[in-house]
């Protein structure tokens, strides 16, 4: 079954590319047609970023290391998550002859900073205000070196002032930043930061069948959803090539999203590239305008880049958490985003069924969790052994 508003490409038998099933579901081939990220920088404050990765050279920039304990910098990786968010984001398919893994923005740079290792302190308090005090350390940077999206495939459970001034001071250098939620749906289901910190993105994760998956978390902090299911990429080790899933995942397609529209228009605002982003999810069966399983909806760049709708004001943030936050409310009750329109496609009145039944079924696309405590991705990947090229 095609999924709406997604277009289709060919596969070709037993290449990595064929395995990359998302890339096929948004339509990457239309996508790199319009474009490809290039001229955008993503920071991705990660576990360190292997700038030796074949599917990733000379897309790793000199970032920041905030790890010293471990060996080598923010182009080594300790536990090859880093690349792996780097891999989805900006992969250029070029290792193996050709044969290899792309990202949805393979023209997009990477910004790495490497983030302390977790599990390191001797408690959950101790984890989160180290995380939240690197964490801020890291945002601030990224704004600073020009990155125009920030990449944030962790969490912690506990947020601070800090890490809130740190995102309003990458808003206010025209930077996005766009975080996992977490994949503790099925358990606990704690909000963590700072994917619930205001003025970041919040992204869930939806899995192949079109419904959000068990463990992606929900709440009032999800904007928007993604893939993230059986997810074939660069990352690190000995093969270069991970299968992995999570809202992870779905956060590193989400910022590539925004990288691509930015590179299209690359004199537009921070508001108006995530706008465009809102403007052209896919919304919700139940004619909500949001829900806490999937937010606003499915990420779909394709329709974002040929039918944009209104970008709105450069000035107005269209998420409605900054202003909540800044009038103080205790308990803000998400709605929908300022001034937010729709695409002039045909696919912009697909609806999305969205229900606790059935996880939240949406009419786009994927995200499968793995669970962890502060780095929210940390599954165990799994390795990929290349397979013969089809001629």
């Amino acid at each position: 079954m095609l999924l709406v508003g997604i277009a289709s490409v060919p596969a070709h038998a037993e290449t990595i590319r064929s395995k990359q099933w998302h890339l096929d579901a948004m339509g990457a081939e239309k996508i790199w047609k319009l474009s490809t990220g290039e001229g955008v920088t993503v920071a991705v404050i990660d576990s360190g970023v292997d700038k030796n990765n074949p599917d990733l050279a000379g897309r790793v920039l000199k970032g920041k290391n905030l790890e010293p304990n471990e060996p080598g910098d923010e182009q080594t990786d300790y536990s090859s998550h880093g690349t792996g968010m780097a891999g989805l984001i900006a992969g250029t398919g070029k290792s193996g002859g050709g044969d290899g893994a792309f990202g949805l923005a393979p023209g997009a740079k990477i910004l790495p900073i490497r983030m302390p290792r977790s599990g390191k302190t001797g408690s959950q308090k101790d984890g989160d205000l180290r995380f939240n005090k690197k964490a801020s350390v890291a945002i601030r940077f990224a704004a600073d070196a020009g990155a125009k999206v920030i990449n944030i495939s962790m969490g912690a459970k506990e947020g601070s002032p800090q890490l809130t001034d740190a995102v309003q001071y990458a808003l206010d250098k025209n930077s996005l930043v766009f975080a996992a939620v977490g994949n503790s749906g099925h358990l606990g289901n704690g909000r963590e930061y700072p994917a619930a910190t205001p003025g970041v993105v919040g992204v869930g994760a939806i899995d192949k069948n079109l419904k959000k998956i068990k463990m992606s978390q929900t709440g009032p902090q999800v904007d928007v959803v993604a893939p993230g299911d059986k997810m074939v990429h660069a990352c690190g080790g000995k093969t270069g090539l991970c299968e992995t899933g999570g809202t992870s995942d779905a956060t590193a397609l989400a910022s590539a999203t925004a990288a691509l529209i930015w590179s299209k228009h690359p004199d537009w605002t921070n508001n108006q590239v995530l706008k465009v982003m809102l403007n052209t999810v896919s919304g919700s069966t139940t004619g909500e305008k949001r829900s806490d399983f999937i937010g606003y909806g499915a990420l779909r760049p394709l329709r974002a880049l040929k039918s944009p709708g209104d970008p709105g004001p450069a000035d107005v943030y269209p998420l409605p958490d900054l202003a909540a936050a800044e009038a103080k409310s205790p308990s803000p009750q998400a709605s929908s985003p300022a001034s937010t329109g729709t695409g002039t496609d045909k696919a912009s009145s697909t609806p999305v069924a969205d229900s606790q039944e059935s996880g939240g079924k949406t009419g786009l696309w994927i995200g499968l969790g793995v669970a962890a405590v502060v780095l929210i991705g940390a599954a165990v990947a799994v390795p990929l052994v290349r397979g013969r090229r089809s001629a």
